[in-house]
Formats: C-alpha cells, sequence, structure tokens
C-alpha cells in the first residue's frame, strides 16, 4: 500500500474550506480587470444581480470582499449598538462565538444555550422573549458546523419578526446545499459565502440585509465606516455608476460568478437534492458500520456535514491521519468543545454527490479498523448504497 504522508489528498471532504468546482477554477483565471473599467463595473453589478436571484433577494445583497468571518463580525459591529439587548442561540461553537463579538458592542447579551449536539428550541426562544420584552436583537447559526446540527431559522425569524427584533443569521456553510434564504427565515441579516455550498474557494461574503436593517445601520453613529469592517460603505457598490469602497477581490469575483452559474443551471432544488442524499447515504453507512453521528436525532443532523462520534479509546487526531495516509481522504476535526470528539465530513458542492459517501465510508471505516475498532466495512456501504439506489 503506498502511503500518502506528504503527498497532497485525493480526495477532500472537509467541512470548509471544500474542494472547489474546476469550472469555478478556471473562471479564477480570468483576467484580472481594472475595477474602474466600465467592463469590470457592469460584470460587477451582474455577479450580484445573480446573487440576488441565488438568495431570493427583494433587495441587492452585498458582497465584502473577506471570507465570511468578516461579514459576521461586520454584521455585530454595524447592527448593534451599546442601548441594544442581544439574545444569542448557542447549540455550539459558532453560535457561542457570535456572543463574544455581541459583547463587544452591546454590554446586554443574555443566551439560550444548548448541549453541542442539540438544537434550539422554538418555544424556549418564545419564551425569552416574552420573559424579555427589552431585546431587540436575536442572533443564530443556522448550521453549527463543529457539531453537524441543524437551527430551526424559519421558527425562529418568525418569532422575533412578531416580537419586532432584528435577526442576524449566520449561514455560511448552509445556504446553497438545503433549502434556505435571507426573507424566508426573515432575517436582518444573512451571512453566507461561496466558499462551501457552492463550491468556491474562500475569499468573498455574500450578505443579505433588509431595509430595516441597513436604516439602522446607517443611524448607528459608531458602524463601521472607511473601515473592512464596513457593510454601510457597499450599500450602493453593486451598480455600474457607484465606486467600490476599496478595490473589490476581482478574482475572487470571477470565481464567484462562475459559481453562480452553477448553481443557478443546475437548479438550486436539484443541489439541495444531491447535498441530503450524499448525507443520507453516510448516515446509513454510519449507522450499520455500529457508529453513531454526533446530533441527538436524525432530524437536526446537517445534509452538508456529517459529524461521527469518536468511540472510546480512539484518538480522533491520529483517526484522521490514517485516513489521510492510507486512503488520501481527509476529514475535518471537531472544534472548540467538539474537538477529539468527533470527524466531520463535508458534504458540500462537488462533493456533494453520493459516490462520495462511498469514498468516504471506506476511508473512515478503514481507519477506525487500524486503530482497533474492526467495523463491518461492507455492512456500512451495503447501507449507504441502498439509500442510494431506492433514490435512483
Amino acid at each position: 500500500m503506498r502511503y500518502l504522508e506528504h503527498a497532497d489528498p485525493v480526495i477532500t471532504l472537509t467541512a470548509g474550506p471544500v474542494n472547489a468546482y474546476a469550472e469555478v477554477l478556471r473562471g479564477l483565471g480570468r483576467t484580472v480587470l481594472y475595477d474602474y473599467d466600465p467592463a469590470f463595473q457592469l460584470f460587477y453589478e451582474g455577479v450580484v444581480d445573480k446573487a440576488q436571484k441565488a438568495m431570493r433577494l427583494s433587495n441587492k445583497p452585498v458582497i465584502l470582499h473577506g471570507e465570511p468571518v468578516l461579514g459576521l463580525e461586520a454584521a455585530a459591529a454595524s447592527l448593534i449598538t451599546s442601548d441594544d439587548v442581544v439574545l444569542n442561540l448557542a447549540s455550539g461553537v459558532y453560535g457561542k462565538g457570535f456572543g463574544y463579538w455581541a459583547k463587544r458592542y452591546s454590554p446586554h447579551l443574555l443566551e439560550i444555550e444548548v448541549p453541542y449536539n442539540e438544537a434550539i428550541d422554538p418555544q424556549a426562544v418564545e419564551a425569552m422573549l416574552k420573559a424579555h420584552p427589552e431585546i431587540t436583537v436575536v442572533s443564530v447559526c443556522h448550521h453549527d458546523t463543529p457539531s453537524g446540527t441543524i437551527n430551526p431559522i424559519d421558527a425562529i425569524g418568525a418569532l422575533v419578526s412578531a416580537h419586532g427584533g432584528y435577526l442576524i443569521v449566520d449561514a455560511v456553510s448552509s445556504f446553497g446545499g438545503m433549502k434556505t434564504h435571507p426573507e424566508d427565515c426573515k432575517a436582518d441579516i444573512y451571512v453566507t459565502g461561496p466558499n462551501k455550498c457552492l463550491g468556491a474557494p474562500p475569499g468573498l461574503t455574500m450578505m443579505g440585509v433588509s431595509e430595516r436593517a441597513w436604516a439602522k445601520m446607517k443611524a448607528n453613529p459608531l458602524a463601521p465606516r472607511a473601515s473592512m469592517l464596513s457593510i454601510v460603505d457597499w450599500e450602493h457598490a453593486w451598480s455600474r455608476d457607484k465606486p467600490f469602497p476599496f478595490t473589490p477581490s476581482v478574482s475572487e469575483v470571477n470565481g464567484l460568478d462562475v459559481a453562480l452559474d452553477l448553481y443557478l443551471n443546475e437548479g438550486p432544488e436539484a443541489v439541495w437534492a444531491r447535498h441530503a442524499l450524499t448525507a443520507k447515504a453516510m448516515r446509513a453507512g454510519v449507522a450499520a458500520m455500529g457508529l453513531s453521528i454526533w446530533a441527538a436525532s436524525d432530524k437536526i443532523a446537517s445534509p452538508t456535514t456529517t459529524a461521527v462520534r469518536t468511540p472510546e479509546g480512539v484518538d480522533e487526531k491520529a483517526l484522521r491521519q490514517a485516513a489521510r495516509a492510507r486512503y488520501g481522504v481527509v476529514f475535518s476535526s471537531g472544534r472548540g468543545e467538539t474537538l477529539g470528539k468527533l470527524t466531520r465530513i463535508g458534504h458540500m458542492g462537488p462533493t456533494a454527490q453520493p459516490i462520495y459517501a462511498i469514498a468516504a465510508l471506506t476511508a473512515l471505516g478503514g481507519a477506525m479498523n487500524a486503530a482497533g475498532q474492526k467495523l463491518a466495512i461492507g455492512k456500512g456501504i451495503d447501507a449507504a448504497l441502498a439509500v442510494i439506489d431506492a433514490d435512483a
């Protein structure tokens, strides 16, 4: 057997960054145009129009020129004031993390936190809003990637809207891989990017901003301006007639243009379906091999990432190293509180295809066996194939 200790992996099945589509990589090689060239300004407006269509927005989205952590921090800095009372919903490492940004801009932070293998209960949100009518901003992570779990943001958004609050949604690793859009969940700021389910490299943020959020940010004298964290500076940058606040990431916009074309041309419903099928096949195989997923139930397990609980006595880091070295397959570790407790297998963009569930099960099962688990890999693959065949 050839071991790949230092060679490039054959298959990257991580929770991000993910493999980019070949067409997107070719798009990155397009000419880098001058940002004040009328050709680029027209092109940029067209890319924003495609993003608006993909995100199903009634107004123009914003593109920020940095990976989506920029958008999340910018949302906190721009929308939250010292007078706001913020309710942060924490069902995982990333949801918890947003609370630290919120606390930076307002001392009034409340939180609903659940075990990191569970999801936020809308009834708990409703009760908190009733108990604290002073709440003005609610923040939630849709897919908390370090846990592979999904929160019911449409139900949460309806409650926040009825309360009159502003909703900030982290949809970085869910948009494009399942049915979710800013206006479906009544988000005031909805942050995502092309580097997960759209199959492009990291480097940009896509953001839906409601009209009321624009008004609140522009009325906030402390909202960043003339800054990388500024959202308000980019309000009209989509227009071919308006200047950019600073030089946009031209190559990344070239790649995003192709990624949006692929998504819209395949059809969002078809894209969501193959993400869901790949995850379903993966989970069936995991169960058949005698392993378990991290999520408390299949109902809250993400169609874009499967988090597999690490069996007692297995060194999770060594497990991933074995999968890479023996099979050329790269998985993700947990993060923060989930580090060492689970292994994450991404189903995003070009690897959201059922064949990759088979590859993942083979590498995961083989690495587990090397760690002394002695799993029935064949049973896992048969279970996954049965799911795939049933969908054919």
